[in-house]
């Protein structure tokens, strides 16, 4: 066993925790779920029944990642945000009995390779989050957000482009549509509202 499980977490026995994970204080795994290696899941935070998490994913304290959510490597999720399943939530049936499991169709949340979530955002389901995009604190995604952008309020809008650095990146002079990280000097070319990195 290469991993670290505080004693106050709960991790069903059927999850998967990858070598080199830290699972703290409070936080629940379900059942089925899949942790990658050197994970690091907060204090109180929550992990739905069969979610699949790739490597070197860090959720911040009291993250909730409802199933059947998808992470991809390197993503990071901040303090208190809610990756929801539900796109017409209800606790009762139309005759007013409670649903159970079986009553409704749980819809994902998708979140690509190395994708940052603010705190306090919430990710409306069903809703993809682009490779390398940053999701401002307490922004509310409620449709797909493109590779590298930076989209903040409610809803979330793109408001600019980010590297992998993370740093928001600044249009290039004399060249439309060419933008360059401030910190490594990564350029990108911006094509029909993508952005795509310049090799």
């Amino acid at each position: 066993m290469n991993f670290r499980v505080q004693p106050t977490a709960q991790v069903d026995e059927s999850a998967t925790i990858g070598d080199g994970s830290t699972v703290w204080d409070l936080a629940q795994i379900r059942e089925d779920a899949r942790l990658g290696s050197n994970c690091i899941v907060g204090r109180g935070a929550y992990v739905g029944p069969g979610v699949r998490i790739g490597d070197n994913v860090k959720l911040q304290n009291y993250a909730l990642v409802y199933e059947p959510a998808v992470l991809g490597d390197g993503v990071f999720v901040g303090p208190a945000a809610v990756l929801t399943n539900d796109h017409f939530p209800r606790s009762v049936d139309r005759e007013g009995r409670l649903k159970r499991g079986g009553d409704w169709e749980a819809v994902a949340v998708v979140v690509d390779e190395g994708a940052s979530l603010g705190a306090r955002s919430v990710c409306v389901a069903p809703v993809r989050v682009g490779r390398w995009a940053l999701v401002a604190a307490g922004a509310v995604v409620t449709r797909d957000v493109p590779d590298f952008a930076l989209v903040a309020g409610v809803p979330a809008r793109r408001i600019g482009w980010v590297g992998r650095a993370g740093v928001r990146l600044v249009a290039r002079e004399g060249a439309p549509d060419v933008w360059e990280c401030p910190e490594t000097g990564a350029l990108y070319e911006e094509k029909a509202g993508r952005l795509v990195e310049r090799p």
